[in-house]
């Protein structure tokens, strides 16, 4: 390809709507252009990155003999209706009428378009398992489109579906696809973690989320060194009774804080204190966890907040429940959810709440609080004479405690894990924190889809048994986003070899020289024919616009003819990521660069 006849645009200055170093770097390369929030064109650099990814993720689905296939996006509703997630999945969903007024979507995901394929199509264990997979564009009406492509409404993603007749079966699919999935992520030159995932609106029990590790990512995790243990935080559990670094007792002096000593940690058991009389006090202008400490004096661990939530019902109802936590903890929404067994929760305006529940959210409480369900974490149970909102504008209460003075519905661990939390799992070491960007998620649905879509087989025995299913995805778009957010510096990307759009560019430096072109137009013609993906920058510009345009796109190497080809025959291969240079003849130039290509690809795929 000649850069003068090519679609890269590439941009000096850094665009306000870009927020993270990918979204940046993938407008400012040329890579995407905005159409609308959240939905992006790929231009043609951009679409050979996301041509480069799918191909790995064909080869290593492929490897564990899966089959491709291809469903439409457009989906008709009375599945959905089956299986109740036509109502369960909210406004997330982009819905349409035909011109007959019947109901369809734009497809967020494939559960009940392949689920119905193979009820119709496999009756018997013979024809099991099946391993299913295609690689199309989603939909989903994101509240909040952001970070270009990691969080947009219409992606390009790879899911795929397994078909059993056992549990073990299913099993066996389920470690396929995650030993699937770690192939493509080395391939594609990602350093992530595998954690611990709730499985949100797909359904099922058992998930692995596949996060990137990036200072930018949207997801948090949790993970422990010593035993390997890794969740997302939405997912990790909170261990009983094991205080976190700041779990300070009201019997440990903040000095002791200061040194971080095993009392400050938590690891002293408090000592018991006499429970005092419940009092309402004052507390004008006071409507954060802050301004109560500050205002009345108290340690933050001396105070509990109440949190307003809707919990969306499987039948499209919703109810408001109240979650109560520790001042300084972050209610979990996500076990709040599951713990109601309900398909979302999210939080109640103030608005809301004052209409629904007559309380006013910056003095919100437990106590007196009626025609609410309420949920506490376990941690709440454990403590004495607290301070929580009097559900009346300018007041708080002082010394409550449970159950004299409230008695919620539930004790749960609602909270998410913070900073000094023991590990779930070996219940030793502390938790480490790290954020991530989810690029692949695997499920065990068991029979969630196949028992309410009638998809069965019949065994050994002539018996009819509803499938073990399974669901795996890639994210392909964000997969993209997620290697640049990991590799770049500050003149542009940082392609891995096996993900880069083009391998190389040949770069005359002044194209009016009829040596330069002569010399690189042979160079890159014979690129070409050895395989290697070449672009000729054959554009009538300064030398320095060139070398800044290489940088941002982050082409792996850069063979320059130059100066050096009238003074001492040779011609520059200069590496993008370490700076490394080699001078050689122009006859050599093509070979030394497939050699260099050949070799960085057979790093990545060694595991193959």
């Amino acid at each position: 390809m000649l850069m003068s006849q090519a679609l890269f645009p590439t941009m000096r200055e850094t665009p306000a709507e870009a927020e993270i170093t990918s979204h940046q770097l993938m407008l400012r390369a040329g890579l995407i252009r905005r159409v609308a929030p959240g939905i992006y064109n790929l231009l043609p650099f951009g679409f050979r990155a996301v041509k480069k990814v799918e191909q790995i993720v064909r080869e290593e689905m492929d490897r564990k003999g899966a089959q491709e296939l291809l469903m439409p996006v457009i989906l008709p509703a009375e599945p959905w209706i089956e299986t109740g997630r036509w109502t369960a999945y909210g406004d997330d969903m982009f819905r349409l009428k035909d011109r007959h007024g019947k109901d369809f979507c734009l497809a967020p995901t494939h559960e009940e378009c392949i689920t119905t394929l193979v009820r119709n199509e496999v009756t018997s264990y013979r024809q099991l398992p099946l391993l299913l997979y295609h690689i199309t564009n989603k939909y989903r009406d994101e509240v909040r489109p952001r970070f270009g492509v990691m969080r947009a409404r219409e992606f390009i993603m790879k899911d795929l579906y397994s078909f059993d007749a056992t549990v073990e079966g299913l099993l066996e699919s389920y470690n396929k696809m995650y030993d699937a999935y770690c192939k493509v992520f080395d391939r594609c030159g990602l350093v992530y973690r595998a954690v611990e995932a709730d499985p949100g609106a797909i359904g099922g029990s058992g998930s692995h989320e596949f996060m990137a590790l990036a200072d930018y990512g949207e997801a948090l995790i949790a993970y422990c060194d010593a035993c390997g243990f890794a969740a997302n935080v939405e997912k990790a559990e909170v261990v009983p009774g094991q205080a976190g670094l700041y779990d300070v007792h009201p019997n440990v002096h903040p000095k002791m804080l200061e040194q971080k000593t095993p009392e400050a940690a938590g690891t002293v058991a408090p000592k018991p204190q006499r429970r005092k009389a419940l009092k309402k006090v004052a507390t004008p202008n006071v409507h954060t966890i802050q301004d109560v400490v500050d205002y009345l004096g108290v340690p933050v661990t001396d105070t509990v907040k109440t949190l307003f939530c809707w919990a969306l019902r499987p039948d499209g109802t919703k109810e408001l429940v109240a979650g109560v936590v520790r001042g300084d903890r972050e209610l979990n929404l996500v076990k709040l959810k599951n713990l109601l067994g309900a398909v979302e929760t999210y939080l109640a305006e103030a608005g809301e709440v004052l209409q629904h529940a007559s309380v006013p959210v910056g003095s919100a409480g437990p106590v007196g609080l009626r025609g609410i369900r309420v949920f506490a974490d376990v941690e709440v149970e454990a403590m004495t004479n607290f301070v929580c909102g009097a559900n009346e504008e300018g007041y708080h209460y002082i010394n409550v405690n449970a159950p004299r003075d409230f008695q919620p519905e539930k004790y749960a661990d609602l909270r998410v894990v913070a900073q000094g939390d023991v590990c779930p799992r070996c219940r030793k070491e502390r938790l480490e924190f790290a954020r991530g960007i989810e690029v692949g998620q695997v499920f065990k649905l068991w029979t969630k889809y196949s028992e309410a879509l009638g998809c069965t087989f019949t065994d050994e025995k002539g018996e009819k048994r509803p499938m073990q299913m399974g669901c795996y995805g890639i994210g392909i778009t964000r997969t993209v986003a997620a290697v640049i957010e990991q590799n770049h510096d500050d003149k542009g990307i940082l392609w891995p070899m096996s993900v880069a759009p083009y391998h190389a560019v040949v770069m005359p430096v002044n194209s009016k020289d009829s040596r330069q072109m002569e010399v690189a137009r042979q160079v890159y013609a014979e690129m070409t024919d050895l395989g290697v993906d070449t672009l000729l920058d054959d554009r009538d510009e300064r030398a320095g616009v060139k070398f800044m345009d290489a940088d941002l796109m982050g082409f792996p190497y850069r063979i320059t003819v130059g100066q050096t080809l009238a003074e001492k025959g040779v011609v520059e291969i200069r590496s993008r990521r370490t700076g490394h240079v080699d001078f050689v003849s122009p006859e050599a130039a093509a070979g030394t660069v497939r050699t260099l290509v050949e070799k960085a690809l057979a790093d990545v795929n060694g595991s193959k």
